[in-house]
Formats: structure tokens, C-alpha cells, sequence
């Protein structure tokens, strides 16, 4: 059934004429929190200080629809942090099932979740620039009062909620994947949410607050690491059509869009059938040890690594011994820090890299 209700919802995309209703993808950095929210960690669960939340809208021209985002064989869908994210223990969950009142307790505002609308119950996500200031969020905490400039205007002056009756979400095919957005912060929350046969969506598609700027919330998350997300979005149009935005490998009636991929996002999980570059890692994520396996080997071939973090930082240089063709060489990884990673691989001179995830 999930399958067939995702079969429906992109049916008529390869069918309709490419128009350009999607006008961007809108990035808010809603809030970055400080030392002051940690005092609530017991309430709301361990919020790193310097986490980011964000807030992604679909903005569409007046008299489309945002119907969903999807991922399916050719167009994976992916959001993906270097770290984890972060998950309100109090009154998270996987959509913003929170009410206005319960906003008001330690840190259910930053909760990461995904939406067609919503974020919270009765109310709309806005752009907090875009707010009307009506009954603004007060902590009763005494937390998220943080003015980080990066964030541009505190969440207590204006709190990015707006009254209204936005659409459910409906959640096709992503039953378990979307788990890592639930009220927990085990471990399995994160770093990777992707999928290639699933989506969540708005049934009978959502518009924004203002149909006139027609920007509509589709996802909030907060993380302390890098972030990056890679998307495909199908929109209703005016004349009860649909087009469809992808990240990248557009065919047929598809619309190329540059706004659904930020920050750079890898495969991970990979297997050995899956031949990405010039060499494979796996397992990956990784535990104490990561495999390289390359193409082509010759076994008087000089072969080094360096392992760098997130910020380009070199953490790691080895000579790898290598001994004989088809070679499985290993490299021991257990002193890092969980977290992403970038091995470079040079193999006589000759460069390539790719990304891993230590646990």
C-alpha cells in the first residue's frame, strides 16, 4: 500500500509540462544554542552548546501546492549530519505534534522533525523575519534566550509561529527511517536519514500562510555538526498538474534545481558490489576498523592515507603496505572521535577521497 501511494503521488509528474513554480528552498538559521540551554538537559535531553537548528521552506510561486518531499531509485533522498541530531526528549517526535503551550517548556522549540506547514499544533512555521509578533513564545525556563547574530532575531522577540490550520503529514514508506526523529538520543539518531522509496507529504497539498509568498516549512533540524541535505520536491500547479525538482540526473519531465542540495552529502552504508570512485570503504560507519579495497591495483603500487575532520583539519597520515593485487588494505581508526570524516587515498601520486562515519 505504501508503494501504491507513492506510485500516485508521482504518477503524472513525468506526464506534465516543466514549468518553474518552485521559486527557492529557503534555509533559516532559526536559532544556535548556548551555554544557558544546557541547564535544562534533564527536561529536554543533552543539547550540545553551538548546535544549530534550521528550518527549510519550500517557497512556490501563488497557486502552487507543495505536495511532497520523496526519494525514489535514481533520486535518493538525504538529510545527513556529521554528528547526530538532536531530539527533544519531553515533547518531541518525528512531525511538530507539540502545542503552543508545551513550546514554553526547556527546549521543545528546537526539536528536529519533518513538515508539510506545521510547527506546532495550530500554528504555522514562518520565517521568523516574516512573523506578525502575535503572542510570542516566552520560556518558562528561562532558556533559548540565546541572541547569537548568526541566528538574526532571538526566538523571544519573534518566535517564527504564526496561527493557522496547516496540513497533516502523511509519511509513506519512511516508517522506520523516520525513527531517528523521535524523542530519543540514543544513538540512532542519526547521522543519515535517506531513502529511495518513500516520502512525506501533503495530500491535499499545502500553501503557505501568505499565498501570496507562498513559502511552506517542510523540515526543522538541530545538530552540532555539519549539515547538508540533498532533495526532490513535487509540487501541485495551478491547473491541478504536478512538476517534479530533483537534485541531480534530471530526465524526462524533470526539473534540475540547484536549491535542493546544500553542503555536500556522501553515500555511506555502502557495499562492495556498490563501485562509487577509485576505491572502496567499508564498513561504513565505521568501528575500530575501515577497509580499502581499490580498482585496478598493482601490487608495486605506493599507497598512503590521510584522514581529515569536517573542518579540513589533517588528523591522520599512513603508508599503507601493499603486498599483492586485489588486496584488501586496513586502516585502524579507533582513536578517532566519532563523527564524519574525509580519508584521501594516494595511490602512486594519484589522489581520490571519499567520506566515512566513525562511530
Amino acid at each position: 500500500m505504501k508503494k501504491l501511494l507513492l506510485s500516485a503521488l508521482l504518477f503524472t509528474a513525468f506526464n506534465s509540462n516543466a514549468q518553474q513554480g518552485l521559486e527557492n528552498i529557503i534555509v533559516e538559521t532559526y536559532y544556535i544554542s548556548d551555554a544557558n540551554d544546557t541547564t535544562v538537559n534533564a527536561d529536554g535531553g543533552v543539547l550540545p552548546v553551538g548546535s544549530v537548528t534550521y528550518r527549510i521552506y519550500a517557497d512556490m510561486l501563488p497557486g502552487y501546492r507543495f505536495q511532497a518531499v520523496y526519494g525514489i531509485p535514481g533520486h535518493e533522498m538525504r538529510i545527513e549530519t556529521s554528528t547526530l541530531f538532536f531530539n527533544n526528549e519531553d515533547r518531541g517526535a518525528t512531525t511538530p505534534t507539540y502545542t503552543k503551550t508545551h513550546a514554553k517548556g526547556n527546549t521543545v522549540m528546537l526539536d528536529s522533525w519533518l513538515s508539510v506547514g506545521a510547527a506546532c499544533v495550530g500554528n504555522y512555521g514562518v520565517l521568523k523575519a516574516n512573523d506578525d509578533g502575535v503572542a510570542t513564545v516566552i520560556n518558562d525556563d528561562n532558556v533559548l534566550q540565546s541572541a547569537n547574530v548568526g541566528a538574526g532575531i532571538p526566538l523571544n522577540v519573534e518566535d517564527g509561529l504564526m496561527i493557522g490550520t496547516p496540513e497533516p503529514v502523511t509519511i509513506v514508506g519512511i516508517s522506520t527511517e523516520i525513527a531517528m526523529f523521535d524523542n530519543q538520543n540514543d544513538g540512532t539518531n542519526g547521522p543519515v536519514f535517506a531513502t529511495s522509496n518513500g516520502s512525506w507529504a501533503s495530500l491535499l497539498g499545502s500553501v503557505g500562510p501568505d499565498t501570496v509568498e507562498n513559502k511552506v516549512l517542510i523540515a526543522q533540524i538541530t545538530t552540532d555538526g555539519t549539515f547538508c541535505y540533498k532533495l526532490n520536491v513535487q509540487l501541485g500547479t495551478p491547473t491541478l498538474g504536478v512538476e517534479n525538482y530533483v537534485a541531480d540526473s534530471a530526465v524526462a519531465n524533470e526539473i534540475l534545481f540547484a536549491g535542493l542540495k546544500y553542503g555536500t552529502c556522501y553515500p555511506v552504508g555502502i557495499n562492495e558490489s556498490d563501485v562509487k570512485s577509485d576505491f572502496l570503504l567499508f564498513p561504513n560507519p565505521a568501528n575500530d576498523i575501515l577497509k580499502i579495497k581499490l580498482f585496478n591495483q598493482n601490487a608495486a603500487q605506493e599507497i598512503s592515507a590521510r584522514i581529515y575532520n569536517v573542518n579540513g583539519s589533517l588528523v591522520r597520515t599512513e603508508t599503507i603496505n601493499n603486498s599483492g593485487l586485489n588486496q584488501v588494505l586496513t586502516t585502524n581508526v579507533a582513536e578517532l572521535n566519532p563523527g564524519l570524516y574525509i580519508i584521501e587515498v594516494a595511490v602512486d601520486g594519484v589522489k581520490s577521497a571519499s567520506k566515512f562515519i566513525k562511530h
